[in-house]
């Protein structure tokens, strides 16, 4: 049985997550505008209910990552086990979130193994736990593995492999941004305009191409270099790229499930008082 400890991380995790969803506007991606449009507000409920349905499964990373002590090859692959179980319930909840669950996994077992650590220490902390290999997974390529390979870019196996560096920018914008006075809203679409500035989102080259990629991260910057979305001229290049993003319906899904990590992460001072009460 998950302890106190654990049920605390997953449930940060979660709030992470249904935290990325609320904000508005996301350009491509589900928002709660969704609620009142007939043909998509069934999507935003069920990406918000499948969202806690992670919250068992990642109380069990947790709890299997406090057992292993440090990231061995045998934690890497309990994980990938729990995660596969995870993405039954997470099916039978609606679907969503695999790119989340990956990154929130790995996040959330790497604060567990050193629940005093900083934020950007657990990033650092999850790239030595997915540098090993997970000898039970699929051997067939997923459909962004495959998009890697075609492309080269990281994916979600390389940005975790990599200590989760869009992460970290995130991290750095969220900072940033409310330091310059921005609302929380604002300070997290700054995040997330941040990651899709310079992510090569394998869902976005599998629907969109590489030029489709560039267009949407180009969009991305147009804001910031703006002002961000605290200023009048970065709102309104936000509403630009929204509109037109929704219009070709390209989504930049890793981008936020990028986020949401940064989210996470961003939690853990308070997360880990929890801990220790």
């Amino acid at each position: 049985m998950s302890s106190r400890e654990d049920e605390a991380l997953a449930q940060a995790a979660v709030t992470a997550l249904t935290g990325q969803l609320a904000l508005v506007p996301k350009p491509g991606l589900p928002d709660p505008r969704d609620l009142g449009t007939r043909v998509t507000r069934w999507d935003h409920r069920m990406l918000r209910w499948s969202a806690r349905a992670l919250g068992p499964g990642l109380a069990a990373m947790s709890a299997a990552a406090r057992r292993a002590g440090e990231p061995t090859p045998g934690l890497h692959s309990e994980l990938g086990a729990i995660g596969r179980c995870t993405e039954h319930s997470v099916h039978l909840a609606g679907g969503g979130h695999r790119g989340a669950l990956w990154a929130l996994g790995l996040l959330v077992a790497a604060a567990a193994l050193d629940p005093r650590t900083g934020a950007k220490d657990v990033a650092a902390t999850a790239k030595r736990i997915a540098a090993h290999t997970d000898k039970r997974a699929q051997r067939s390529p997923s459909r962004g593995s495959l998009v890697s390979a075609k492309y080269g870019a990281a994916g979600a196996r390389g940005e975790a492999r990599a200590g989760f560096p869009h992460v970290r920018r995130a991290l750095d914008a969220l900072t940033e941004a409310r330091s310059a006075g921005a609302t929380e809203e604002q300070a997290r679409l700054d995040a997330l305009l941040t990651v899709m500035s310079t992510l090569q989102d394998t869902e976005l080259l599998y629907t969109a191409g590489p030029i489709g990629l560039r267009h949407v991260q180009a969009g991305a910057r147009a804001v910031l270099e703006a002002g961000g979305t605290a200023t009048e001229a970065g709102a309104e290049a936000l509403a630009d790229l929204d509109a037109d993003l929704h219009a070709r319906a390209w989504s930049p899904r890793g981008s936020a499930g990028l986020l949401a990590g940064a989210l996470f992460l961003d939690s853990l001072p308070v997360t880990a008082g929890v801990r220790a009460a």
